[in-house]
């Protein structure tokens, strides 16, 4: 049996929805620029048809291929998937797609990434952190496709960044848990080789401590990991009265183990985090941290870059702030 039905056009969405098939193109392609009302009608009328936009002649026009990509140091938790959501969301409003890929924290994966993501057609690469070998700017360059630094912040870096001062935050967070009279002070970091937000967060303890003793512990990313890392600080012959972690999830670990060996937290001792993920509030007693504007961020970030890709123009950096969340877990020193 034969279909007869044909395939809907631009034109029968515009007849179906009362508008000109500029206003459709419009609703598809840059949704932020049309009233809601229209927009509604619009989309409801592409739903009815089952209208499919011709992607390929859309690229043709535009020279475009209205995609951008994102690489991640890792998908296995919750600290970059606030930020990348409100990114995706302000990407969708401006008429784009987000590609993303993970790294898993290695330089080589995440150039080969870049390389993937540029041949695919991306229009412009959204990176984590200034950390990488400088070719790779060099290789965006020639190829045209802009690329914005997120999740941390420095004015004058070889690509603009929307992000925040991992080292001043993490000196603010530090010199709170000096002022109750902490003096012996563990760290539990991410591994700071090719990572300077976990390096600036360190740095940013020794600078509130000064000369005194510091104990770092670097681990990979995880709650178990944390958990080992605290193990080890506790086995110290002086054991700290203040652990420092580097992110909430390394918090986390330190605080179940701490539960398991029966040190009360803050009695005992206590724990810090950083980025106020929805865990740091749910964890007992809550995790006092550092609070990071994730959603305005990737807000800001696809704004940006989009924008670098409209304009052909840099993107000035700019600095969010960060606030401290006084929570349960910090104390004075038994």
């Amino acid at each position: 049996m034969s279909d007869n039905r044909s395939t809907p056009t631009l034109e029968d969405v515009a007849r179906a929805a009362g508008v000109s098939t500029a206003t459709v193109s419009r609703c598809l392609n840059r949704p932020d620029r049309v009233v809601a009302a229209t927009r509604d009608r619009v989309m409801a009328a592409v739903e009815t048809l089952g209208y499919t936009p011709n992607f390929a002649a859309r690229v043709m026009a535009a020279r475009r291929t209205f995609t951008i990509g994102a690489i991640i140091p890792t998908m296995e938790n919750a600290i970059f998937a606030r930020g990348l959501q409100a990114f995706q969301e302000a990407l969708h409003e401006k008429g784009y797609t987000l590609l993303v890929a993970s790294s898993a924290y290695r330089p080589d994966m995440e150039a080969e990434q870049i390389r993937a993501l540029v041949a695919r057609g991306a229009d412009g690469l959204l990176l984590i952190g200034h950390d990488r070998d400088g070719g790779l700017y060099d290789y965006l360059e020639r190829q045209g496709v802009p690329a914005l630094i997120a999740w941390s912040y420095a004015a004058e870096a070889a690509l603009p960044s929307i992000g925040f001062d991992n080292r001043a935050a993490m000196r603010a967070l530090t010199e709170e848990v000096l002022a109750l009279g902490h003096r012996r002070i563990g760290v539990i970091s991410a591994m700071v080789e090719g990572n300077d937000r976990a390096r600036d967060r360190v740095q940013g303890v020794r600078d509130a401590v000064g000369d005194a003793p510091l104990r770092v512990i670097e681990t990979t990313y995880g709650v178990e990991t944390g958990a080992a890392a605290f193990d080890a600080l506790m086995s110290d012959e002086a054991p700290p009265t203040a652990v420092i972690c580097g992110n909430d999830v390394l918090a986390v670990g330190a605080m179940t183990r701490a539960r398991e060996r029966g040190i009360a937290v803050p009695r005992d001792v206590s724990i810090t985090g950083f980025d106020d993920l929805e865990i740091a509030r749910i964890v007992a007693p809550p995790l006092t941290t550092v609070h990071v504007p994730h959603r305005e961020m990737g807000r800001r970030a696809a704004h940006a870059l989009v924008a670098m890709v409209e304009g052909g123009g840099a993107a000035p950096a700019v600095e969010l702030a960060t606030r401290m969340e006084l929570r349960g877990s910090l104390g004075p020193p038994p």
